[in-house]
């Protein structure tokens, strides 16, 4: 080895290796390091950036939780910079939007957050009666039902985001558990709107039609089975200490920046700010139903996590009055009495799993031509909303979800627009990510649930 003396005064541009000049690979600078001289050598690598990587996460990737570009540049194992890209799932619905009727656009809502659908198409009927000045004839089952549907979708909401990031540490008990008390919910579904996703079941001014006579008596004997499963899951992980070590202190954001960058839902609650709709602005009678909107200080991944357990605990709990609720109005319309934009939804389905009730079938064909004519225009045309712009949120499982409506007096909307909570929160994911590794930014992502349905729309 050569004995060849470096001058350590030199300023040092990259660290290659502890060896004289005649070991210096080609392009790389010789360097000494003597004591006191680390920092300035960290900084002329943070300047130079010549061991950096840039890596494509996705658009398909089993970790980004949907078709998500996840672009990061890497130092070592240390994540340095991170950007998104979405678009990947686009659809075009907010503008197929403007070519439907607004009842048609209820069957777009339901295909965008398509793990929590009915949520979306709550937000859509509460804005599009808020256009017509119709809020508050919403029969009040119909309003019950709404609230029943949307808490057990939080649910299933909730075991799918924990059940996806569990896994994602190796835990694929987590997934199958997850699933297993989610399947129970979307039989649910299936019993009250005929599909388990999808369902395009509310209606501006109501629901398309009745609960069935068994359906509470069959919620009551699957509650207790989806509460089991959210306890195991619980048991399982909250206090594994791979889980903990893993989730702890991982994508950490401040309040102030959560705010900033406007983060809804368990995200912002586990930093301390217990801001949710159903408390602060409620909606469909939410006001009269008793729960608690639990909140940490503290918001990384692992306290996300334990909002999200307390959630779906608090929303058991709203279930259970709500079906109180349901057994009390039993036999109530659920829907607005007004034949000027609203067609009755009473359904008798046949032995061929189709049919409508005899009597709305000889009140439309059987009294006069005229009212045959309007269900027909009704039906094919839709109904006229005053020109204006109205906007309507709700509590989404995984925040604020909005709607912004403007309408030109026409049959369909001039513009719908909606702020997916999805889409607002992925914001946050570079400043969870950035100087973390590489292997933590999969649990961060994970731990703001995004679905890219809502995120392209």
């Amino acid at each position: 080895m050569s004995t060849e003396t470096i001058n350590p005064e030199a300023k040092t541009q990259h660290v290659h290796a502890a060896a004289g000049a005649s070991d210096s690979v080609a392009g790389m600078p010789e360097f000494s390091v003597q004591d006191g001289e680390w920092a300035a050598m960290a900084a002329d690598l943070e300047s130079a950036h010549n061991d950096r990587i840039a890596v494509n996460l996705g658009p398909v990737h089993p970790s980004t939780h949907g078709v998500l570009r996840v672009i990061v540049e890497l130092e070592g194992e240390t994540v340095k910079d991170c950007r998104l890209g979405t678009g990947y799932l686009h659809t075009g619905i907010e503008k197929s939007m403007e070519y439907r009727t607004y009842n048609q656009g209820v069957a777009y809502c339901s295909r965008m957050d398509y793990v929590a659908p009915f949520f979306s198409e709550v937000a859509w009927c509460l804005a599009v009666e808020k256009a017509l000045g119709v809020t508050d004839q919403v029969p009040r089952r119909a309003s019950e039902i709404r609230v029943l549907l949307m808490e057990l979708n939080r649910i299933a909401s909730h075991l799918v985001a924990v059940g996806t990031g569990a896994n994602e540490l190796g835990a694929t008990t987590m997934l199958t558990t997850g699933f297993r008390g989610r399947e129970e919910i979307l039989r649910i579904f299936e019993h009250i709107t005929g599909l388990r996703m999808n369902n395009t079941y509310m209606r501006p001014g109501g629901v398309s039609n009745d609960l069935l006579d068994d359906t509470v008596d069959m919620i009551r004997e699957k509650l207790p089975l989806v509460k089991r499963d959210i306890g195991e899951m619980q048991d399982l992980i909250m206090a594994n200490p791979i889980f903990i070590g893993r989730m702890k202190n991982v994508g950490w954001l401040p309040l102030s920046t959560m705010m900033a960058l406007s983060l809804t839902g368990p995200c912002l609650r586990a930093g301390g700010l217990p801001l949710d709709m159903r408390k602060l602005q409620p909606y469909c009678g939410y006001e009269a139903y008793t729960f608690d909107v639990p909140t940490r200080d503290h918001s990384d991944c692992y306290t996300r996590t334990e909002v999200r357990f307390e959630e779906m605990y608090q929303s058991l709990r709203i279930v259970y009055q709500v079906l109180d609720r349901l057994e009390q109005s039993e036999g109530e319309p659920v829907m607005i009495a007004d034949p000027k934009f609203t067609y009755p939804s009473k359904l008798t389905i046949g032995a061929d799993g189709q049919g409508q009730d005899p009597e709305h079938v000889s009140h439309i064909l059987g009294h006069s031509m005229e009212e045959l004519i309007h269900h027909f225009k009704l039906v094919t045309e839709g109904f006229r909303i005053p020109p204006g712009q109205v906007y309507a949120q709700v509590e989404h499982a995984k925040g604020i979800q909005g709607v912004h409506l403007v309408t030109d007096g026409g049959t369909h909307p001039y513009r719908a627009h909606f702020r997916d909570p999805s889409y607002a929160n992925l914001q946050s994911a570079s400043m969870m990510c950035e100087g973390g590794l590489i292997s933590d930014l999969v649990v961060s992502i994970g731990s703001i649930d995004p679905v890219f349905g809502g995120v392209d729309r």
